[in-house]
């Protein structure tokens, strides 16, 4: 079964037919791991989809913490977006230079605080340069527009709730870290960090869900990813992964599977991993 639901995902084609709709705004939602030696921010100025609009989790994140990119107060992510002209009553797609990597956290994000209306672009800005669509160096057009943020508690979790969750089972917690991360075995990226996993949570790399191309793989591709991981799609999900922007894929997926109470752990690994008074397995 191919996608169908744009409320979520759409397609270059889409993209392309509706992106010079009045109530349509694009986001370049680019961010790389340090390891990837890409600077998002430059290869934004040297070339995006038109009239798209730069976002940078790490300049867009809770000033009061030391852990990285972490969900700002509504009233700064608010600010932030009526800069940028994405506010209310408009429809916001999201991708990234990488395929489909971090353009699901902000698609998450702007759902954190209460907007809706947002969907990921399958394939992102390699797919749309394969096909031969538009780039640009131009700087998109400036339209503040005022934007109502109110966090959603029931998308963002928080450690002392995946903590409580361990003895209650009342949700179940997906890492989306790679297999010898979450095992322990291979160290992790962060300094002061153990390696391990949440007692109890089930390992399913966000690269399981994507094609080759960086798409994402269909429904029944999907549904059978879930079971597979005796995933229960009639009860919660907590998703996490090293500091919650893949995390935000598996809530993606699993929403385009027909999942509906679906959270990030918005700490993720960063946290639980260099606090001493959490408890690991590996």
């Amino acid at each position: 079964m191919p996608h169908s639901n744009s409320n979520l995902l759409v397609s270059t084609q889409w993209l392309a037919d509706h992106m010079d709709a009045p109530d349509v705004r694009i986001v370049d939602g680019s961010w790389y791991l340090p390891q990837a030696g890409r600077n998002a921010r430059a290869e934004y100025d040297l070339e995006h989809i038109p009239d798209s609009h730069f976002i940078d989790i790490d300049a867009i994140s809770d000033p009061n913490t030391d852990l990285p990119h972490m969900l700002p107060p509504p009233e700064m992510f608010a600010s932030r977006m009526r800069r940028l002209g994405l506010g209310d009553g408009l429809r916001v797609i999201v991708y990234d230079g990488a395929g489909l990597f971090s353009a699901a956290r902000i698609w998450w994000m702007f759902r954190a605080m209460g907007h809706d209306d947002v969907a990921v672009l399958d394939g992102g800005l390699p797919k749309w340069k394969v096909e031969g669509r538009p780039v640009t160096d131009e700087p998109p057009r400036l339209r503040e527009r005022h934007m109502t943020a109110r966090l959603n508690h029931t998308r963002i979790r928080n450690a002392e709730q995946v903590l409580a969750n361990i003895s209650s089972h009342r949700e179940q917690v997906l890492d989306a870290r790679s297999a010898p991360r979450f095992s322990g075995t291979m160290p992790e990226p962060r300094t002061g960090v153990r390696g391990g996993h949440v007692p109890g949570a089930i390992n399913l790399p966000y690269t399981d869900l994507l094609n080759a191309d960086g798409t994402m793989r269909n429904v029944d591709e999907l549904r059978a990813i879930f079971a597979a991981k005796n995933i229960a799609m009639n009860r919660p999900v907590t998703t996490m992964c090293g500091s919650g922007v893949t995390a935000a894929i598996l809530n993606l997926g699993l929403e385009l599977a027909g999942h509906r109470q679906v959270a990030v752990y918005d700490g993720s690994w960063s946290e639980w991993g260099a606090r001493n008074d959490l408890p690991i397995e590996t």
